[in-house]
């Protein structure tokens, strides 16, 4: 009887380690922030962003933002819907601010995470996505016009090395 209250023992007592998980891996950390963007260079990657844009048949708006999320430059195509200047911008402003881009936030919420909706100042719709520079956010590029999906091709492309 003694021998079986100890192997009860062992049991209980190791019964919680069973259940526990691995613990997650660290996530990477995001990049730091770097001196903000010029507007000679936020006035390429606009210029990039409506080609795109124009080979591909979009209207779109394209807004470039420092990393404090404050607008450095800005176009709207001819035709573009007026309300597709408001999210071009806060798209922007929420890859900047969040250091991260708007499109992995929208799969986090679509998997589930929807806290992130009570955050106003989010808005986790592809299309926005950090201006990295040497390893540092030196601002974020927000595109609005068509789909998500189209909205985030167009500001990848106006990223992408030439």
């Amino acid at each position: 009887m003694t021998r079986l209250l100890v192997i009860l023992a062992v049991l209980a007592t190791a019964a919680p380690a069973w259940s526990q998980t691995a613990p997650a891996p660290a996530a990477t950390p995001a990049p730091s922030y770097g001196a903000p963007i010029g507007l000679e260079a936020a006035q390429a990657l606009i210029d990039r962003a409506i080609a795109a844009a124009g080979e591909r048949g979009f209207r779109m708006a394209v807004a470039i933002v420092e990393p404090s999320g404050e607008l450095v430059a800005f176009a709207r195509m001819d035709d573009t819907q007026y309300g597709s200047i408001h999210v071009a911008q806060r798209k922007a402003t929420t890859a900047a601010r969040y250091r991260g881009a708007t499109s992995t936030m929208e799969e986090r919420t679509l998997a589930g995470r929807t806290v992130t909706l009570a955050n106003e100042d989010v808005l986790p719709i592809a299309g926005g996505i950090p201006i990295v520079v040497d390893g540092r956010i030196v601002g974020a590029i927000g595109v609005s016009g068509a789909s998500a999906a189209q909205d985030d091709e167009v500001a990848r492309a106006a990223l992408a090395p030439r």
